[in-house]
């Protein structure tokens, strides 16, 4: 390479491809793993799959629902929440607040609805039956959870946050180590000079007219009488025109092959 030529490491576009598809898998992973496991631990929430469409379009069946504890005289009308449909059962509805009431005892109760049923629900929500507020909800990822079953959920689901927080951990070294492995074979291969008797970008070899070795004469150094005629002298001075023309070529063609 020619020392007016600096060295570029080009990386093909489906390399560049293949980054951003990491990187954006890395983002999806990450935010999965914080939005189905890390924030209902932190948070102390319950997760939920919606199973029927009562509160659709909005959360309609398979939405993953986060629902968090929170004081009953906090919850305010428009609200969504979780409420087992008989005390200390595990069957639980997801409806809105429609009209907070006090009974004659003077117990405040709640009346429900769901935002895709025309007439509101039966029975009044008690205290002892609100699990909690609807946090946040992820669309489709309840089908998942429906799939897992009740029974091993929560340890399938941190052992998945595990697993993808562990392959953002591994996709983030590896891009580190590429990174860093890019550089290195960036800067090895800095403008260089031409070295002597290196090749030219053409293939052309350039001689290095140095001292030769032993005579410390140039290479084309070499005799060359000048041919004129002298007076009183018999010698063949043609002779010599031919034979120190031919010594002048060769030794030039040895000089530039």
């Amino acid at each position: 390479m020619s020392g007016r030529r600096k060295a570029e490491v080009k990386a093909s576009p489906l390399s560049f491809i293949a980054t951003g598809v990491s990187y954006i898998a890395l983002c999806l992973a990450a935010l999965a793993a914080l939005a189905l496991v890390v924030v209902p631990m932190l948070t102390g929430s319950q997760t939920y799959s919606v199973l029927t469409s009562s509160m659709a379009p909005k959360y309609a069946p398979g939405t993953f629902l986060v629902v968090k504890p929170i004081p009953f005289e906090e919850l305010r009308i428009g609200d969504v929440i979780t409420y087992q449909i008989e005390s200390g059962s595990p069957a639980v509805i997801t409806h809105r607040i429609t009209a907070i009431s006090a009974e004659q005892s003077g117990e405040m109760v709640f009346t429900t609805k769901g935002d895709n049923n025309d007439v509101e629900d039966e029975l009044p929500v008690r205290e002892i039956q609100v699990k909690g507020k609807l946090f946040y909800a992820v669309p489709f990822v309840g089908f998942i959870a429906n799939g897992l079953g009740n029974s091993d959920r929560g340890a399938i689901a941190q052992w998945a946050a595990f697993a993808l927080m562990g392959y953002g951990v591994v996709a983030l070294v590896r891009g580190a180590l590429a990174k860093k492995r890019n550089d290195d074979d960036a800067s090895s291969e800095g403008p260089t000079g031409q070295a002597p008797g290196a090749g030219g970008d053409d293939g052309t070899i350039f001689p290095s007219f140095g001292s030769s070795a032993g005579s410390g004469s140039d290479i084309l150094e070499f005799s060359d009488p000048i041919l004129t005629d002298c007076d009183g002298c018999d010698h063949d001075h043609s002779r010599d025109d031919n034979t120190s023309g031919r010594h002048r070529v060769q030794t030039r063609k040895r000089a530039t092959v």
